[in-house]
């Protein structure tokens, strides 16, 4: 794990683009039904944050990637939900995982325009309830309006606290150099905890069900 981070931390500072690049896509991609379930995109996004605060990258840049690549995710789910209506949900590859399906749309019928609101800090539904908002006949200026905030507000809060973990600890944690910090603690930290995390959740969907495809009959 050492090793891996001191050659992400070494590639980001010798490609400053690529990590802006990652930072969009992984926001970008964390939104895409059933595939973006699986993408860590959050953590990504959180543990890059940190060299903001190491001098790799830039803070500007980095908030922008995250919310640009937000916004067209949730809103290509939306549009095409909303294109499609109900026919959507019950087509590949979302009739292959019929519980996640029901549990978006749920939590959705709960909690109508607050659903896309919180739904980005709900990792098990994020990807899927902007386009069961578009297929459900939300109107695309209530969900903009509310989605956009929503967004603004995520990517502070993964972005803003590896900054001030960083400055934080070089400051009072006697450690001289934030790269160093960001390198040998945060970024280990950050990922492990995300896979950790991951493995978590997906054991725990699994036994209830949630994550498994169905299966077709012979």
């Amino acid at each position: 794990m050492t090793d891996y981070v001191a050659q992400l931390t070494g590639l980001v500072s010798a490609h400053a683009g690529l990590a802006y690049l990652t930072v969009f896509l992984a926001a970008l991609l964390e939104a895409i039904p059933v595939f973006g379930s699986v993408i860590p995109g959050s953590t990504i996004i959180l543990a890059l944050s940190a060299l903001i605060g190491g001098g790799e990258l830039e803070f500007l840049p980095v908030m922008l990637a995250a919310i640009i690549g937000a916004v067209i995710g949730d809103g290509s789910a939306f549009w095409i939900g909303h294109r499609s209506q109900r026919d959507i949900l019950s087509a590949w590859p979302l009739a292959r995982y019929p519980g996640v399906v029901a549990q978006s749309e749920a939590f959705f019928n709960r909690y109508g325009t607050l659903a896309v609101f919180l739904a980005r800090f709900v990792a098990p539904v994020r990807a899927f309830v902007p386009l069961t908002a578009g297929a459900l006949g939300m109107p695309p200026q209530r969900f903009y309006g509310v989605n956009i905030a929503a967004i603004v507000l995520w990517a502070s809060a993964h972005i803003l606290p590896g900054i001030v973990a960083v400055s934080v600890l070089h400051r009072y944690g006697g450690i001289d150099h934030p790269a160093a910090l960001v390198r040998h603690y945060w970024l280990p930290t950050v990922l492990g905890a995300g896979l950790i995390a991951g493995l978590v959740v997906w054991y725990v969907r699994r036994r209830r069900g949630i994550n498994a495809p169905v299966k077709r009959q012979a």
